[in-house]
């Protein structure tokens, strides 16, 4: 759509850029706003975090005791500072209608076989990963194998992976991440795109007819091992029931050391060989001379698993009232929420496995629910109300592919065109007080200059995603908004902390990613420091406070992928 739209539905205030670029000097912060800022307490962030990540609530997984007992304990907060409920029929909880699908590892079988030889039977965990998006108990598959290379069709870049062949009823072998590229124009260069995503690449095997994808796992691409892959498949998979998108039958991941087999089978070279032709222009798809023969048996549950939703609602009307929030920007009739989310749910746990088998999500992400319980509690000690709302959404089925979020963006509290802004908070490490911040996404925005000027206010430089590749704009629920239209982005830290070097940051955030990320050893511990937490906490509240009170709308900037879901939420779906 032509940026100009945007223009025209704004035409009752002023530019969404020019007022945000003409601020120069420091705002001047209302005292109400200083002092809840002043207010946000990392012991209460860890108190939150120490419960939730408690045994008790089993990893809480979604649509089970510990993840209803975590919803519980959210709800229970809003409620104790105030906020109104923004879920359903006068509560905070947005249910959401899921089917589970688990894998029945002593009944499934997964094998290649090639044309000649015999057939290579795989094992469940060390060699692939499967579910069944369908919703059905059984599936039989007993066909052949097209090589794919990365499955990207994106016209915008004239590439087509699809191009010239036909996949309908066959398995798909894909590969993780983008084509490469050193051409921020081209495919994001460094960065991954939405494209690289897996999500993105079964959504595309399903929209070509295929009945199957394979993804091959390489930990460079993947930017996570081979173990995440494996404890994230060895659960329940959620998908939303309301989905209407055409789905394969079986969503594989396979180890790469499998996959230097099937292509060694099929004739050609070693997966690395195979994968740096695919991602050179004149790529061909090609059928290899291997079948998939699997037979996938699951255990089908359906169930809700709620989003919790706490408004601190606006005062109304404009005129005559005080409050912490200048009178500004658009009439008082409609409404330019700022929206604060965090996902509370996590991988469940292992029924019968022997020794630690809880997900307990400590910093994934037990700890963006304590700051996002922290943020309603000090938004609500404010003496008078804001102008504009302010929501708070704790999301669920995140792991499960941003499924909370997905459905919270399809059905906000209040029109998406009206909420101003989504600050998320996600995996937050307590690894001290930093110096950096990552909001990978604000500088997609016209607010990106407000964001710049209060990081440096905070003392904290704003640095780069230390791992482009890994596209984090893609994997947390901020993105589930981006795509309603929603300003959204992420606050993080970098890898510098008082006291220490950026070297000692990156080393804590690698270990983390390769020994805790995923895994049974992401647990509360007493010596974690939430000083990180509270001073990003803090950070928020004060951007959420100048976007409440910017002159004009926030928007994307002109050409981002997300400025025509901006129009429509600003002009009602047209």
């Amino acid at each position: 759509m032509n940026f100009r739209v945007v223009l025209a539905v704004c035409a009752i205030c002023l530019s969404a850029l020019s007022p945000l670029k003409a601020q120069t000097s420091a705002p001047v912060i209302p005292v109400a706003v200083k002092a809840a800022e002043a207010s946000i307490d990392a012991e209460r962030i860890r108190a939150h975090v120490k419960f939730l990540a408690d045994d008790l609530l089993e990893g809480r997984g979604p649509g089970v005791r510990g993840g209803e007992l975590a919803a519980k304990y959210i709800a229970t907060q809003f409620a104790l500072v105030g906020l109104k409920p923004g879920g359903d029929n006068g509560t905070y909880f947005q249910q959401i209608d899921f089917f589970g699908m688990t894998v029945k590892r002593e009944a499934t079988t997964f094998s290649l076989v090639p044309g000649r030889g015999g057939a290579m039977p795989l094992r469940f965990g060390a060699d692939y990963v499967v579910n069944n998006p369908r919703h059905t108990p059984v599936v039989d598959i007993d066909v052949p194998i097209v090589f794919v290379g990365f499955g990207v069709t994106a016209p915008e870049f004239k590439w087509d992976d699809y191009a010239g062949i036909d996949v309908k009823g066959k398995v798909v072998l894909i590969v993780v991440g983008d084509p490469p590229s050193d051409d921020p124009k081209f495919f994001g260069g460094k960065a991954l795109t939405y494209y690289g995503r897996w999500t993105y690449k079964y959504e595309e095997a399903a929209r070509r007819g295929a009945i199957g994808a394979l993804i091959i796992h390489r930990t460079d691409l993947a930017s996570y091992p081979w173990s995440v892959v494996e404890n994230s498949g060895s659960g329940e998979k959620t998908f939303l029931a309301t989905d209407t998108n055409p789905q394969v039958a079986a969503a594989a991941w396979i180890h790469h050391d499998i996959s230097d087999k099937l292509f060694a089978a099929a004739g050609l070279g070693n997966t690395d060989a195979e994968i740096d032709a695919a991602g050179k222009r004149g790529f061909k798809a090609v059928e290899l001379p291997v079948k998939v023969k699997a037979h996938i048996e699951s255990v089908v549950r359906p169930y809700q698993s709620p989003n919790v939703i706490g408004i601190l609602p606006r005062a109304m009307p404009c005129d005559g009232v005080k409050s912490s929030i200048p009178c500004k920007g658009p009439p008082p009739g409609r409404d330019q929420a700022v929206m604060y989310s965090a996902h509370y749910d996590h991988l469940g746990f292992v029924p019968g496995m022997s020794g630690d088998n809880i997900y307990n999500g400590a910093a994934d992400n037990a700890t963006g629910c304590g700051i996002l319980m922290e943020l309603a509690r000090a938004w609500s000690s404010m003496p008078t109300p804001p102008l504009h709302s302010v929501i708070f959404a704790a999301v669920t089925a995140e792991e499960q592919g941003l499924l909370g979020s997905e459905y919270l963006g399809q059905h906000p509290p209040i029109p998406a065109g009206q909420i101003a802004l989504d600050l998320n908070y996600d995996d937050i490490q307590p690894f001290g007080e930093p110096m950096q911040t990552k909001v990978d996404g604000a500088e997609r925005t016209s607010f990106y200059p407000i964001v710049a000027a209060t990081a440096a206010r905070f003392g904290m430089a704003i640095v780069p995603d230390e791992h482009p590749e890994a596209g984090h704009y893609y994997r947390s629920d901020h993105f589930s908004m981006a795509r309603a239209g929603v300003p959204a982005f992420s606050i993080g830290s970098g890898t510098l902390y008082k006291g220490h070097d950026a070297a000692w940051g990156l080393a804590k955030e690698d270990d983390y990613v390769a020994h805790r990320y995923h895994n049974f050893s992401d647990n509360y511990t007493p010596d974690m420091d939430f000083t990180s937490n509270a001073k990003l906490a803090r950070f928020g509240l004060e951007l959420g406070w100048e976007a409440l009170s910017a002159p004009g709308l926030i928007t994307w900037r002109a050409g981002d992928e997300f400025e025509s879901a901006r129009v429509k939420s600003l002009t009602g779906g047209k």
